[in-house]
């Protein structure tokens, strides 16, 4: 082989191996001490043996309530997402503003409208939502279905260092009561919406 085309070859396989280099490393910047406090808060959250689908339950705490008159909604994503948020002292729309039928797509509608005024900014993608949730603010992931008569979806994103291949492929991990209850699922797993419907907004906490 020519010398020219050793070079060529080699500076090609240099360059590729940076690439696949950055591309393993995390993407979104450390988790700070109150991404960790996000964390830890997350995990304690009962989220995985509370808020059970196909059971009536008390939204703040996600225990069954055994009114034999309740409505046994299918999940209780939003419920999870109102009452978490209420115990760090941070407003989305939740009962009584709002029922439990059908809230997530209103949650998204309102985070999207109303959110603003109440301290949610919107965020561009999903990097942008798992750096914020590393550096300790409240993230959310929405879905509106554009059905009325069907449900949306809304999670909370998880501090995390998934590498750009990952988050690509599978989006940050999330947090959610769902048709899966989960501490720790990625998004694709958890969402079975198009990615680009999705809406990310923050709410910085006041650890």
């Amino acid at each position: 082989m020519p010398l020219f085309l050793r070079r060529s070859l080699t500076a090609l396989v240099a360059s590729l191996l940076v690439l696949a280099s950055a591309s393993a490393q995390p993407c979104c910047g450390p988790i700070t001490m109150n991404g960790e406090r996000l964390l830890a808060g997350l995990n304690a959250s009962g989220v995985d043996h509370l808020w059970l689908p196909h059971q009536h339950i008390h939204w703040e705490t996600g225990e069954l309530d055994n009114n034999p008159y309740g409505r046994r909604a299918a999940t209780h994503c939003s419920a999870f997402v109102a009452a978490f948020s209420k115990r760090l002292g941070i407003y989305v729309l939740r009962p009584p503003d709002h029922s439990l039928t059908f809230l997530a797509s209103a949650q998204m509608r309102w985070l999207a409208f109303d959110g603003p005024a109440a301290g949610w900014r919107r965020l561009p993608d999903a990097a942008a939502a798992q750096r914020s949730a590393n550096q300790g603010n409240l993230v959310v992931v929405a879905y509106e279905n554009p059905d009325r008569h069907k449900p949306g979806h809304i999670a909370f994103v998880r501090p995390g260092l998934p590498d750009l291949a990952r988050l690509s492929s599978e989006g940050p991990d999330i947090t959610q009561a769902g048709a899966t209850n989960a501490i720790s699922i990625p998004l694709a797993r958890g969402f079975h919406h198009p990615r680009d419907q999705l809406g990310f907004f923050e709410h910085t906490i006041s650890w």
